[in-house]
């Protein structure tokens, strides 16, 4: 990144470039802007189409989070805070509608242009916008929040800030932003950034911040009162300056939002079980049919819903650390795969009820397309032929069971595999030439019992190898500090992808995240193919490039064995106190951080 990422033009500059540039621009001041194509929703919208704009207003949702907080600001790395302030509390310039692939609508902006090549963005904001402490919304907030949270926020922002060449204002509620990337996605990028209030800051240190100051935002709802670790309140902003946009008819209608911290997942189940939570997501669908014949279902006094959607499966699993012997070899982490007997422990922990991640874009028309790769997927494949792993261009699938506990096939041709690498069984051991024993440790989360007894099942498979597993479970803040130094050998791993990636891939699994403390490259992804691909999405113009795009990467990505999936959640299960109603009209990304609570209501009997 540059010393200097963000360079102020003066207004005379300004001025003549924004002569420049209206020549090639769009003389109209759009309401919204796609990836791909126009906005869905007119103009004259009078709500999103999945909110009821009828909703009732009042009540309150009570939700329940494992582990603790020690900071109630989002925005930086420093700390563990709820994760869902940030969605409840913050706006940003545009916000997304969740029915479309990729597409915003003017929220703290009333509108939007671009360039042709979309090689610079501006925004204007709306007058009427306000932060909760009835202040107005101006440029500078806007260009202080761009800059702050570029150099001095959460890991989740800097990558972005390191695209931007420029931040100008251009009107007394205007801003441009130039890039200095050939990234088509960078503009709608550029609307989704928090914006938060720059004179809260004045001789403050943003990254210090904990529990005694939290961020003043624009949002409906606004931290009212917390203990420290045990619980977190937010309640509704009866002054909230966007109440009436149509963006946000029908969605914010709860008057209060709190979230009850417990140690396990065992003890929250209770608690919701007791009343004391009032709504609950489930990710096991065997527990789903199982465990929910609690009295207050039975009497009707909880509901269960399912929510449908058309997002791809993401990955869920549990990866390995490549930056450490023995996962840096890709036969071991084959091996490990082989070893990882699933039909038999979706068995056991779903009943069988929840379909496999076959891909990191599965359950969409973005996933990597059984046997050999051909036309254009093949043709963008060819370039790294030198480096892609076996499977990438002649097809490949993940190891199946025979469904048996004991998976004797899989295992012999683990062992196989292991034994090519340099492992030979001694003594009942694993060991590599050296005589060092492969001993390795899986890493979760105090509470987190259900990945617990699936590598405990996991286990078993792996000493018949010789291999030896041990299991540590710490709180939320070794977690955290483990991960951010990649300080561990296998862990968790979930990451939820759109139908528009983007951006975020670099994030998740570019080469630039292999060594920088914190990033979300947790696997240790460095592959010149993975960051090729990405840049190529990037810069695609049409539909039909861009999801042959995404195909290749979904090839390199899962044939680089770097996660062993387990089950993907396609369909959202929510139980929830009956007075909790959501919308007949689904969004295509069904159950995500803007349906519940967003476009939920509380209405008695």
């Amino acid at each position: 990144m540059r010393l200097v990422f963000f360079r102020r033009a003066s207004a005379v500059i300004t001025g003549f470039a924004i002569q420049l540039t209206a020549i090639h621009a769009s003389a109209e001041s759009p309401h919204g802007i796609a990836m791909y194509g126009s906005p869905a929703l007119p103009p004259d919208f009078v709500s999103l189409p999945y909110a009821n704009p009828d909703a009732p207003k009042g009540g309150r949702v009570v939700f329940g989070n494992t582990g603790g907080f020690d900071s109630l600001n989002p925005f930086v790395q420093k700390g563990t805070a709820p994760w869902q302030l940030r969605f409840w509390g913050y706006e940003s310039l545009m916000g997304r509608s969740w029915d479309e692939p990729f597409t915003l609508y003017g929220l703290l902006a009333e509108s939007i242009r671009t360039a042709p090549d979309r090689s610079w963005v501006e925004f204007t904001l709306r007058p009427e916008a306000r932060f909760s402490d009835g202040s107005p919304v101006t440029v500078d907030d806007v260009i202080w929040s761009y800059e702050t949270l570029g150099s001095q926020g959460h890991l989740r922002y800097r990558g972005f800030a390191s695209q931007i060449e420029s931040i100008v204002q251009t009107g007394e509620r205007s801003v441009r932003i130039s890039f200095n990337s050939d990234d088509r996605e960078l503009a709608l990028l550029a609307g989704l950034r928090p914006i938060l209030k720059k004179a809260q800051w004045q001789d403050r240190d943003f990254t210090g911040s904990g529990l005694d100051n939290i961020p003043i935002g624009t949002g409906a709802y606004v931290v009212s009162d917390f203990e420290a670790g045990r619980t977190v309140t937010l309640r509704r902003n009866p002054d909230y300056w966007g109440k009436d946009l149509p963006f946000r008819r029908g969605t914010q209608n709860f008057d209060e939002l709190r979230i009850e911290f417990y140690g396990d997942e065992t003890v929250l189940f209770e608690a919701f079980k007791a009343g004391k939570l009032t709504a609950l997501r489930e990710f096991n669908a065997e527990k789903w049919e199982t465990q929910y014949g609690f009295p207050a279902v039975l009497r009707g006094d909880v509901i269960k819903s399912e929510i449908p959607h058309q997002r791809p499966s993401g990955m869920t699993g549990f990866v390995m650390n490549t930056r450490r012997a023995p996962f840096d070899d890709w036969r071991v982490r084959e091996a490990m795969l082989l070893a990882f007997n699933f039909e038999y422990i979706n068995d056991t922990m779903t009943g069988g009820a929840q379909p496999r991640i076959t891909s990191y874009f599965s359950n969409s028309e973005l996933a990597m397309q059984p046997g050999p790769a051909t036309g254009k997927v093949l043709e963008l494949l060819q370039p790294y032929d030198d480096v892609l792993l076996p499977g990438a261009l002649d097809g490949y699938a993940l190891p199946a069971g025979d469904g048996t506990a004991r998976n004797r096939g899989n295992l012999r041709a683990a062992m196989a595999l292991l034994s090519e690498a340099g492992w030979t069984v001694q003594d009942g051991e694993l060991r590599d030439s050296q005589g060092a024993p492969f001993a390795f440790e899986v890493l979760l989360r105090q509470g987190d019992g259900g990945n617990q007894t699936v590598i405990e099942i996991y286990s078993q498979a792996l000493a018949r190898l010789g291999i030896r597993t041990e299991i540590s479970t710490v709180d939320d803040a070794q977690y955290a500090a483990r991960i951010d130094q990649y300080d561990f050998d296998m862990t968790t791993f979930r990451r939820e992808l759109s139908l528009s990636p983007g951006n975020e891939q670099k994030l998740y699994w570019g080469s630039e995240g292999v060594e920088s403390p914190g990033s979300r490259n947790l696997m240790g992804v460095a592959s010149p193919a993975v960051d090729g691909l990405i840049d190529r999405m990037l810069a695609t113009e049409s539909p039909e490039d861009f999801t042959a795009t995404v195909r290749a990467l979904d090839r390199v990505l899962t044939t680089g064995r770097y996660v062993i999936p387990i089950w993907q959640f396609d369909v959202g299960r929510i139980a929830h106190a009956r007075q909790l109603h959501y919308p007949d009209r689904m969004p295509i990304y069904g159950d995500r951080t803007d349906f519940m609570p967003d476009v939920w209501w509380y209405e008695d009997d």
